[in-house]
């Protein structure tokens, strides 16, 4: 009976640190409903039947009003956010997508072999829906959806160093 609890004692012991460092291990993203993000659209690899969204660049930006509070320490990969769009989506001066369009999105773990930890959380956008049309899309917070060395993906206002998620929990702490 001894060395059954003994084992016991262990086996929860080595399952609680491993778990504690997994939890621990990835950068967390933190935020609240009402923060504006900004997404960078993404190269599809098929493209829709000459869809207005196909011929945009890759690296358009879109500017996010996140609905739904998403926190890594307690948000489910795979989970759903919804979003609406801010300010319009134009190209040669005709609107693609209208400011309040519909936003879906997905909160993601991701591989990464660029990341210290092998993995990294990521806020995609998968779709838009304005006028009762869906645009299916790929848009993520980095300007590059590939693995990229952390200073590749900083913008002039998230200060040297901080990656797209630094910048989505800053964002997110300073509207609280």
């Amino acid at each position: 009976m001894r060395r059954l609890m003994l084992a016991m004692v262990f086996y929860l012991t080595l399952a609680g640190s491993a778990a504690w460092g997994q939890a621990n291990s990835v950068k967390p993203i933190h935020v609240p409903a009402g923060t504006v993000l900004t997404f960078y659209l993404q190269t599809r690899l098929n493209p829709a039947n000459g869809s207005a969204i196909d011929l945009l660049p890759k690296g358009t930006e879109l500017n996010i009003r996140v609905l739904d509070s998403i926190d890594s320490d307690l948000t489910q990969d795979g989970a759903q956010f919804r979003g609406v769009v801010v300010s319009p989506l134009v190209s040669r001066e005709e609107v693609i997508i209208h400011a309040d369009a519909e936003v879906r999105g997905l909160f993601a773990l991701l591989r990464s072999r660029n990341h210290p930890d092998g993995f990294r959380y990521e806020l995609l956008i998968t779709g838009i829906v304005d006028g009762g049309k869906l645009f299916q899309l790929t848009a993520s917070l980095n300007p590059s959806f590939f693995d990229g060395a952390p200073h590749e993906t900083a913008k002039a206002d998230s200060g040297p160093g901080k990656t797209a998620s630094d910048k989505a929990t800053a964002r997110g702490s300073a509207h609280k």
